[in-house]
């Protein structure tokens, strides 16, 4: 069975993957629980990986595996976020992402995600993460991030 929703992601985290020009910084990693209304229900739990391009935007990806109908299934997204306070050390700070998913399991396909998260101390070291939204159904996530701030080299 082919999946050209993958091809697509794997050029997408890709892309994601690259540098960012800017003076500082920060990679990401994680774990998320994600669950979708889809018919069936979708629940799966994985990796997340993220790296902030600027200030305010991330590019993030994240695989999982789950079950969906009682049968084995994984999730794989790749998604843009736009961060409205990324750099709040004690309080809550709200971003927006979109982006694309591709499932597989009883059901094969692929899905435009669009969801609004509220980080906890986006610009400390770690924090959690809650997301609602819509991709494959109504769509919730809850994450932990892991981050690492480092200054880039000088072009």
């Amino acid at each position: 069975m082919r999946f050209p929703w993958l091809e697509l992601l794997a050029v997408s985290g890709a892309l994601a993957g690259a540098a960012p020009a800017t003076a500082q910084q920060v990679r990401e990693i994680g774990m998320e629980a994600i669950a979708t209304s889809s018919d069936p229900i979708l629940a799966v739990a994985g990796a997340y990986g993220g790296i902030r391009s600027s200030g305010r935007t991330r590019f993030s990806a994240t695989l999982g595996a789950g079950v969906s109908g009682g049968e084995l299934a994984w999730r794989a997204e790749v998604l843009g976020h736009f961060l409205l306070n990324p750099d709040q050390r004690r309080a809550w700070g709200p971003y927006l992402a979109g982006g694309l998913a591709a499932v597989g399991g009883p059901v094969s396909r692929g899905y435009l995600v669009l969801t609004l998260g509220m980080e906890q101390r986006p610009g400390a070291r770690s924090g959690w993460a809650v997301e609602a939204g819509v991709g494959g159904g109504m769509r919730v996530a809850l994450a932990y991030r892991w981050r690492r701030f480092q200054a880039s080299r000088i072009q």
